[in-house]
């Protein structure tokens, strides 16, 4: 039994399953860790979601920003962007138990037997494990109730605050970890998040670090292993971080890590 963990898929269905006849993926015994962003971009949403769906028991997940859109606009609380195409899952009149099982889904995940963490995009500088776990309870209790969810959606888009406090309250507090879980790149040396850039580490805007290159509060026993961010293209590979997306929605590749042996295998978009 293996279990593998895959970089954001975004659509792309024939090459994720390209990507598990390679590793000699075996839903009888192996497992799949997702990082987020299974749809959208890429030209097969539905497809990966009624195949994941249909796997579900063997997977684990956590939610994107391109996942939380999308669960956004299923529900009425945001419009398709202009280079959104996951309008096949959002006319599928058989969308509600996909849509159901997204809801049911956290912004992170933690495996205690191997001290290892996934989320999207990544961790708030100033939260220890316990609190990164707390708050993507926090944000998976809301989107379980039906009232508080709607609220949430049509108040999620927007990048303040950029700062963390225990103080934060409401959807503010909300939207802080969301944006920290899904769409940070970068932060001020101060901890606050910039949500504008999205250059590779190399081009950092001026007074601007990748937010792994911070001084985290979350222990350094734990490996981080995450998505969303395509211009690192899979370079940082090492016991404290796993970055996995390799940008195959943009020609480049998709990459499995094996989470024991912390091999890498990846397939080449056609």
């Amino acid at each position: 039994m293996a279990t593998f963990a895959v970089g954001d898929i975004q659509g792309c269905f024939t090459d994720l399953l390209r990507l598990l006849e390679k590793i000699k993926f075996d839903w009888r015994k192996d497992k799949l860790w997702l990082c987020g962003d299974l749809i959208n971009r890429g030209p097969q949403s539905l497809n990966t979601l009624r195949y994941l769906f249909e796997h579900r028991e063997r997977i684990r997940v956590v939610l994107g920003n391109h996942d939380l859109h999308l669960l956004a606009v299923a529900h009425g609380a945001a419009s398709l962007k202009g280079k959104d195409n996951f309008h096949d899952v959002i006319d599928h009149p058989g969308n509600g138990d996909l849509i159901e099982w997204l809801l049911d889904q956290p912004l992170a995940r933690y495996s205690a037997k191997r001290r290892q963490l996934m989320v999207h995009a990544g961790v708030s500088p100033q939260w220890t494990l316990k609190q990164t776990l707390a708050c993507s309870d926090t944000v998976q209790a809301t989107l379980s109730s039906p009232g508080q969810r709607m609220v949430f959606f049509k108040h999620m888009y927007g990048n303040m605050p950029d700062q963390w406090s225990t103080k934060l309250q409401g959807i503010e507090r909300l939207r802080y970890i969301t944006n920290a879980f899904t769409r940070m790149r970068f932060c001020y040396s101060d901890g606050r998040l910039d949500m504008l850039s999205k250059a590779s580490p190399s081009r950092a805007p001026t007074g601007l670090k990748p937010w792994f290159e911070l001084p985290l509060a979350i222990e350094k026993q734990v490996q981080i292993i995450f998505g969303h961010w395509a211009a690192l293209n899979g370079r940082l590979a090492n016991r404290r971080f796993q970055a996995l997306d390799t940008g195959m929605v943009w020609g480049n590749r998709l990459t499995a890590l094996n989470l024991k042996t912390q091999r890498r295998t990846w397939v080449k978009a056609l």
